[in-house]
């Protein structure tokens, strides 16, 4: 393959489309595949089993698929799979799964993972998310579509991340956060919905107001947890944008930011 370098080191046992670049000195273990369009940095490593979908770039110096950093993993059978069109940028870090956690690391399509990330074992990544420089998940973190973690926002292990939420520089998250909601600080705490990244992505400004009612109801007016949940899901009844964060109040388990 051209655009394979003859420094780089590949396994027999990788899988690789016909058209991938690597660069020198980048080693793909064994059990890796890597889809159309690829692109290795020099001196990136990939472990297997890992699966890279198309046109995925990872930058010089990253480690994609190696083994879990928890006491508990016994060398059991675990995966990485990472989809489409991500930019894996310097020195990032990628773990492969548990199987006290399902024994998968999945990472969605289109996201921006930006230098020094680390994502830990058994995460659930969506798509189109942004990880700005440092930030970091623990493991059995999962973080929906449209969620933007700025410089150095570190997540405790097992909290989840709402679709479109907004985590601002240096946020020290240990609680869930809501679908579209700013949080800020150490512990993090809510500062408002995220407006901007709502309004990028088409956001009405009905479904704005319909949002700032529910963001009022969970945060605002002193309500108990369970009176802001029945109050926006009755308000889904006629806007559905509500129905994911009715979803994922009901689902928290590490409870929510609040």
């Amino acid at each position: 393959m051209s655009g394979i370098d003859p420094r780089a080191v590949i396994d027999p046992d990788a899988r690789l489309a016909a058209d991938v670049e690597i660069g020198p000195y980048a080693i793909i273990g064994p059990g890796v595949e890597l889809g159309p369009g690829c692109q290795v940095g020099p001196h990136a490593v990939v472990r297997g089993p890992s699966r890279i979908g198309a046109r995925t770039r990872i930058f010089q110096f990253a480690s994609v698929g190696e083994i879990p950093q928890d006491k508990k993993f016994a060398g059991e059978e675990s995966v990485l799979e990472v989809g489409e069109d991500n930019t894996i940028r310097e020195f990032v870090t990628i773990n492969r799964g548990t199987g006290e956690g399902g024994g998968r690391t999945r990472i969605g399509a289109g996201n921006w993972i930006m230098a020094y990330v680390h994502i830990a074992h058994d995460c659930q990544v969506g798509d189109g998310i942004v990880f700005a420089n440092g930030a970091s998940l623990a493991g059995h973190v999962e973080v929906a579509d449209h969620a933007i973690l700025g410089g150095f926002t570190l997540v405790h292990q097992f909290c989840r991340l709402g679709r479109g939420c907004f985590a601002s520089m240096g946020s020290c998250i240990r609680q869930d956060v809501p679908p579209y909601v700013t949080v800020a600080g150490d512990p993090a705490l809510p500062h408002g919905l995220n407006s901007e990244g709502l309004r990028r992505r088409g956001c009405t400004a009905q479904q704005m107001r319909a949002l700032r009612r529910a963001y009022r109801a969970l945060y605002k007016r002193g309500l108990r947890l369970h009176q802001a949940i029945d109050e926006i899901a009755a308000a889904a009844d006629s806007e559905p944008m509500l129905e994911p964060l009715v979803t994922f109040l009901r689902e928290s388990r590490r409870g929510i930011v609040r």
